[in-house]
């Protein structure tokens, strides 16, 4: 399974392919679009959220609800796009009109700068168009065909968010939830995506002092991924680790500054026998953990375990009371652009992150029990469990 997406912020469309999906699999358009309306249900989120409705179309690969085995296509039309079509047309030459909005006060933080300078661009609006997090919504849209896969073989996957700046969830009521459907009917019941009331409510209260004070605010994600097959990911070489890929993954996403599997960075501070989850056997489960210190991993590969990934997302680099920087043409101090922008991306980037994991997990399903047909790959998958449950 692979995987590429196109378009830019202001553009007409945003677009994705995705290769490899078996033949088979049910997808229907509202499997993908309610995963997009998470993406932009979110607190603290900006005026163009006010503005898209975020709605997929299949354009290939896709008939009667049911993947071909063929590429598919999918893309999201930009509503914003009517009030920018002249600053973004493809097919007239750059004049004084259709460059209004040049950009040439690159943002700290942010791509403005260094992207101009890579690819020569005197205009940085060409590359905040494509660095922006428009570009997440196809990663959310090709997520959701990853998790509708995944869920054939029973695993789930679902992100909540761990904190906004100081106010945090209490994460020992992790413990009080059956399966991930019932986290999620707590996590999603919040705005902030937060585990319980009180850290919902600290939390709202962060982000509005923080954009009555024009600044932005960071925070932490967590995925956490059940019903996985022992052994996804291999320990040969260091590319085939899942939770390598994973993490990849993750902080190739904008504004992710750092991941963490289970206990993470905590374990600097651990002995060896307060953190190995020590391995235990019986006829009903087989081989399973007595703990689940180090996240769902071990050389690499799914234990079997719940996966768990903690990540950080730094708080936004566009501001509404902009930092120094230089104006590219005349070498001037000057304060940063400002372009519209969120006061924090972190409850949207819990979504985001849950689609990122989805997507490398199953990667790593279809590369172990590769098929033309999802039933030929539930039949693998169920006769690799009977084989493990009989190590």
């Amino acid at each position: 399974m692979r995987y590429t997406t196109a378009g830019e912020s202001h553009g007409p469309e945003e677009i994705a392919i995705i290769e490899g999906i078996p033949a088979g699999l049910t997808l229907r358009q509202a499997d993908i679009d309610s995963e997009l309306a998470r993406r932009q249900k979110a607190y603290g989120r900006g005026a163009r959220q006010q503005i898209e409705h975020d709605q997929v179309t299949f354009l290939a690969g896709v008939r009667h609800q049911k993947t071909l085995g063929s590429p598919i296509a999918l893309n999201v039309h930009n509503r914003d796009h009517q009030n920018w079509h002249t600053i973004m047309a493809a097919n007239t030459p750059a004049t004084a009109e259709n460059t209004l909005r040049k950009v040439i006060r690159p943002r700290p933080g942010h791509a403005d700068l260094v992207g101009g300078i890579k690819y020569r661009h005197r205009d940085l609006r060409n590359v905040l168009e494509r660095s922006s997090a428009r570009e997440t919504t196809m990663r959310v849209a090709v997520g959701a065909v990853a998790k509708r896969l995944l869920a054939t073989i029973g695993v789930d996957v679902h992100g909540f968010v761990v904190n906004i700046g100081p106010a945090k969830s209490d994460l020992s009521q992790l413990t009080q939830y059956a399966d991930l459907d019932a986290l999620r009917q707590v996590t999603e019941h919040f705005p902030t995506r937060a585990l319980d009331a009180v850290a919902d409510a600290a939390m709202r209260q962060v982000i509005d002092e923080t954009k009555q004070a024009g600044n932005t605010v960071g925070g932490q994600v967590q995925v956490m991924a059940t019903g996985l097959p022992v052994g996804l990911g291999s320990y040969v070489s260091a590319d085939e680790k899942l939770d390598a890929k994973i993490a990849r993954a993750i902080v190739g996403i904008n504004a992710f500054k750092g991941v963490q599997f289970g206990g993470g960075f905590d374990t600097a501070e651990k002995y060896g026998a307060d953190l190995m989850d020590e391995i235990y056997w019986s006829a009903e489960r087989g081989f399973y953990r007595g703990s689940n210190h180090l996240g769902g991993f071990e050389g690499g590969m799914t234990t079997g375990e719940p996966i768990v990934v903690r990540a950080v997302v730094k708080p936004i680099p566009t501001l509404y009371r902009p930092m120094q920087s230089v104006d590219i043409t005349t070498h001037q101090d000057h304060r940063a652009a400002i372009e519209r922008s969120d006061t924090t991306a972190v409850v949207a980037a819990a979504v985001i992150a849950e689609a990122m994991v989805a997507i490398e997990l199953a990667k790593a399903v279809l590369d172990k029990f590769d098929a033309d047909n999802i039933d030929r790959m539930q039949e693998q998958v169920a006769a690799y469990r009977a084989e493990v449950r009989h190590f």
